[in-house]
């Protein structure tokens, strides 16, 4: 038989020059470069594990991508970014022109979302408006209806701003809310400087409020500013002088002064002095003046009208004489009128019985509450009815 003829023995193929492997690291090079948007022009040559790349792109960003692209392509070590930025008008308006239409493009795709974040949007709207106007908590209503409502205005706000970041958050914008918020803290702080004193007398308003150290009507002094009250607003308290001008004074000022309050005590004590000459008694005229104080209308019998020697020369002594007004029932002015009138005219009556003259008649005058302002000051009330914070609901309803 005859011998077999071995199979030949394939060959191994010659590796590739180094040209080759050039070449074909240009071709990948090049392919990757043209997946990518904006670098269609962008060649690609590769000498030595050196790749050179040459064209023009619109965006300076673009640049930068094709030599990122080259890095990471196996084989290159180093890249030759020799780009151009193109200057044309034509390319600048054909790539405006491309992005418009991929974010109408977007726009359309996500109108079923936008539909459903508008959706949430304004049924936050809703629900804040009807929880603003529908929860009230019954006893700070009936207090002071205006921190009721600033809480249900918060409350407002707050569902608000959940719903607002709800719809972002479905759209994908959550990044724009945190630049906002950041940019709203700036905004506010800036703000706060520049109204610092608003934002003041805004606070000292509401705290005011809360703590109500004076009442619609009562009688005070703020810093020797004397008046009644007509209304606390959101930035000034409003007083009206004894002589029927407003005073309006800063909610900070009142908040930080000290205050005094006649009506707050409905007892109120006056005084006045009495000069006698150095050789009168002193006993005889205390007793005298003290009886004619305790008569008048008004002057209450517990505590029980009082006295003090003052000062005492040698040619005059004086006593000071004190008595007590319900103010609910008399004005302090008038009382105190008509106890010096009384006292004097006793004083008169003694010297004149000294001198054998008739005593002069004493007659007793009005001691009844001043009403003089009291229709102006109902008149401002109710122009400041709407602003008060110190209006309670009953009073408001009236």
């Amino acid at each position: 038989m005859p011998s077999a003829t071995p199979a030949p023995v394939p060959l191994a193929p010659a590796p590739p020059t180094e040209a080759q492997a050039d070449r074909e690291l240009s071709r990948r090079v090049g392919e990757r470069l043209r997946d990518v948007d904006g670098l269609e022009d962008v060649t690609a040559t590769v000498h030595g594990q050196v790749a050179r790349l040459d064209g023009e792109v619109v965006e300076p960003e673009k640049r930068e991508v094709a030599e990122q692209v080259a890095t990471q392509q196996p084989g290159i070590e180093t890249v030759e970014n020799r780009v151009r930025i193109s200057t044309r008008l034509s390319d600048r308006l054909q790539v405006a022109v491309r992005q418009v239409g991929d974010k109408l493009l977007r726009l359309i795709a996500a109108a079923p979302l936008l539909v459903v974040a508008l959706v949430i949007f304004l049924t936050a709207l809703w629900l804040g408006r009807l929880v603003a106007g529908r929860i009230h908590f019954r006893r700070l209503h009936q207090r002071n209806p205006y921190i009721d409502s600033l809480v249900g205005r918060v409350l407002q706000w707050l569902i608000v701003f959940g719903g607002l970041l709800m719809a972002l958050d479905l759209l994908g914008a959550t990044t724009l809310v945190g630049a906002a918020l950041g940019s709203a803290g700036v905004v506010g702080l800036v703000m706060g400087f520049a109204f610092k004193d608003i934002a003041e007398n805004y606070v000292a308003g509401i705290l005011l409020s809360l703590r109500k150290p004076f009442a619609p009507g009562d009688h005070i002094v703020v810093e020797s500013r004397e008046g009644k009250v007509v209304a606390l607003t959101s930035r000034a308290t409003v007083l009206m002088t004894l002589d029927g001008n407003q005073l309006t004074l800063p909610n900070a000022m009142v908040f930080k002064s000290v205050m005094l309050n006649y009506t707050q005590n409905p007892l109120r004590r006056f005084d006045f002095t009495v000069v006698l000459g150095a050789d009168e008694s002193i006993r005889q005229s205390q007793e005298l003046a003290l009886a004619q104080i305790a008569g008048v209308a008004g002057v209450l019998a517990d505590p029980a009208p009082s006295w003090q020697i003052e000062d005492y020369a040698a040619d005059k002594i004086v006593l000071r004489f004190y008595g007590w007004v319900d103010q609910r029932k008399n004005d302090i002015i008038k009382v105190r009128t008509e106890s010096i009138h009384a006292v004097k005219a006793t004083y008169q009556g003694r010297a004149a019985q000294t001198a054998a003259a008739p005593a002069p008649e004493r007659i007793g005058g009005d001691t009844s509450v001043n009403h003089d302002i009291d229709a102006q000051l109902a008149a401002e009330r109710r122009a400041h009815g709407e602003r008060d914070l110190l209006q309670s609901k009953a009073a408001t309803e009236k």
